[in-house]
């Protein structure tokens, strides 16, 4: 089930501005666009990169829907959709809330400094033969 603009408009508060469109691809890093039309691009600000550096990669490659906390460069992408919030990972953890909280699913959560993706592999593993399991493809840090 695929996060759509209506959804996303939803999640954060804000009006819809674009037509209804399934975006089943959600991206920080410009370098792992690979379904570009169908893809929301989060810009996050950090300490070492602005992730609004490369909204021209990602438009470039055929990008159009921005997660954003910027607009001052906006006119340069026209045919593009930017919705502007004032966090990019707030916003995008509220997003992941609203389309979780469609699932009626139970949820392990694995805490820790050190193991946590071999652990969730590990219990994959044990409890695949006998539940359905859904888990994330890869690992992630705290915040996204």
């Amino acid at each position: 089930m695929a996060v759509t603009t209506s959804d996303i408009s939803n999640a954060l508060a804000l009006p819809l501005i674009c037509p209804e469109v399934e975006l089943p691809y959600v991206v920080t890093d410009s370098r792992q666009i690979s379904f570009p039309e169908r893809t929301l691009f989060v810009a996050i600000r950090t300490s070492r990169r602005d992730g609004h550096h490369y909204i021209g990669q990602a438009y470039e490659k055929g990008v159009r829907y921005f997660l954003v906390e910027s607009t001052e460069k906006q006119e340069q992408f026209p045919d593009a959709v930017f919705f502007r919030v004032p966090g990019s990972v707030d916003a995008l953890q509220k997003i992941a809330t609203f389309h979780r909280n469609r699932f009626h699913l139970p949820v392990i959560g694995i805490t820790g400094s050190n193991g946590k993706t071999i652990v969730k592999e590990w219990l994959f593993q044990i409890l695949s033969p006998d539940v359905s399991v859904c888990r994330s493809p890869r690992s992630y840090n705290s915040q996204i």
